[in-house]
């Protein structure tokens, strides 16, 4: 009964910031940070980055091969806890995990110190984006748009995320050409601030409907309106 009231409400309310803008730049900048930690460039390269620390052709196989069975392991740790433990820890969790792993490989690459400590560091990265942002992005995604917007909103934070995919997967190789240390020091950057921003301005949605989340996207515009007043 809900859900039918929230889709035949006037349609004057259906507008794609009827619940303010804040609730569409966290869906987009959902999608950003889950590109802009580095992920696809782990996954895409993860040859050529093993080869590129020496190690031989074969052996760049059997550790993509381990980052494979890392993937599927904590994949199934974060659909097992999220509903436990919430979005919103998860997500946190995972960002100073990957920010550690991402960081580590940076400080190696500066010191060409390069060996099993760097898988180590890469497949805490991967570990951590495994158990959060990994699956978790498109559950907040699914969950945090109210009915009467969230088709389209939907559609422009996946739309988003596409773009950020190809963005940082493309600029990768040339990042390296210029300097691996500041490479992965930039997506230990962007693996911090996605923890900063779910932390102030992603809600939690464990146990909340859509109606419930309509009503904190109203709450939000409307203290904004107030703040903005004062």
């Amino acid at each position: 009964m809900d859900i039918k009231q929230t889709i035949t409400m006037n349609a004057s309310s259906q507008k794609l910031f009827a619940y303010g803008k804040l609730v569409i730049i966290v869906g987009i900048l959902l999608s950003v940070f889950q590109q802009f930690v580095g992920i696809n460039v782990a996954l895409y390269y993860a040859p050529r980055i093993f080869e590129s620390m020496g190690a031989a052709k074969d052996s760049s196989m059997l550790q993509t091969i381990i980052m494979g069975l890392v993937n599927v392991v904590f994949t199934i740790i974060a659909i097992l806890t999220v509903d436990r433990w919430g979005r919103k820890p998860l997500l946190i969790v995972g960002s100073i995990g990957m920010s550690i792993g991402m960081f580590g490989v940076s400080s190696m690459a500066f010191s060409n110190m390069i060996g099993i400590g760097t898988l180590i560091f890469i497949i805490i990265y991967t570990a951590s984006f495994m158990m959060s942002w990994g699956p978790i992005c498109w559950v907040l995604i699914s969950e945090i748009f109210p009915n009467k917007i969230r088709g389209r909103a939907v559609a422009i934070a996946v739309a988003v995320q596409w773009a950020a995919n190809y963005f940082i997967s493309s600029t990768y190789p040339t990042m390296m050409e210029y300097s691996g240390g500041l490479t992965y020091g930039f997506y230990g950057l962007m693996s911090v601030l996605s923890a900063l921003f779910v932390w102030k301005l992603v809600p939690e949605t464990k146990g909340k409907t859509l109606e419930q989340m309509e009503n904190t996207w109203r709450k939000r515009k409307e203290d904004q309106k107030d703040s903005q007043i004062i």
